[in-house]
């Protein structure tokens, strides 16, 4: 299994992280121990500054390699609310040194996937809302509409360079708003109306 995460795709996060604009997709993984197994995400002691970013996650239901966009949409079956957890003041000692982000975003536990939902029960995949709240307060509100590459544009490129597999899963960016968590925090994740997850931080 892999976790495929998508940067940089929604431009107001872009503009908050002052990162330079994408001319192609930015992408990196994470190995599957990173995938958060319980409701309690703890703070790994190597970080002072971890964020939260919540995004839409596409689920692999066929095996393909360099995938044509018009038939993009027929190699995922669902979608899930996630959050990519980031140990931020690492990611930026990388970025400073033109290192790989691994040890900021791949680390034990930093990838939170809630249940899938089909895609056939949502009404429109170009129109997706999705809300992380923190203790009771909206702090991320994202749009399927505002991505920079949309979910198939996401597929035909990733799939240029390594085979997707049936059960990856392919985190797809976060809106602006990602900010630190701390000791007993809660976040809750919503897609739609519906809540996708309540994750208790320690």
């Amino acid at each position: 299994m892999k976790i495929i995460c998508v940067g940089r795709n929604y431009i107001k996060h872009v503009k908050e992280l002052n990162s330079a604009f994408p001319e192609d997709l930015v992408f990196f993984l994470k190995p599957e121990s990173a995938l958060l197994r319980r409701n309690v995400f703890f703070i790994p002691n190597f970080s002072n500054e971890i964020h939260y970013e919540v995004e839409l996650v596409l689920r692999i239901s066929k095996l393909g390699k360099c995938i044509n966009r018009k038939f993009a949409h027929r190699y995922y079956d669902a979608i899930a609310l996630g959050i990519d957890f980031t140990a931020r003041d690492i990611q930026q000692q990388c970025k400073q040194k033109g290192l790989p982000w691994e040890k900021a975003k791949a680390f034990d536990g930093s990838a939170l996937i809630s249940e899938f939902i089909p895609i056939n029960e949502f009404k429109d995949l170009n129109s997706i809302i999705f809300s992380l709240k923190k203790n009771g307060e909206i702090v991320q509100l994202g749009n399927s509409a505002d991505m920079i590459f949309k979910f198939d544009e996401i597929i035909e490129n990733v799939s240029k360079y390594m085979t997707l597999k049936i059960g990856d899963v392919i985190f797809t960016g976060t809106p602006e708003g990602v900010g630190p968590v701390k000791k007993e925090d809660l976040l809750e994740g919503f897609l739609e109306e519906k809540k996708m997850f309540r994750i208790k931080i320690k």
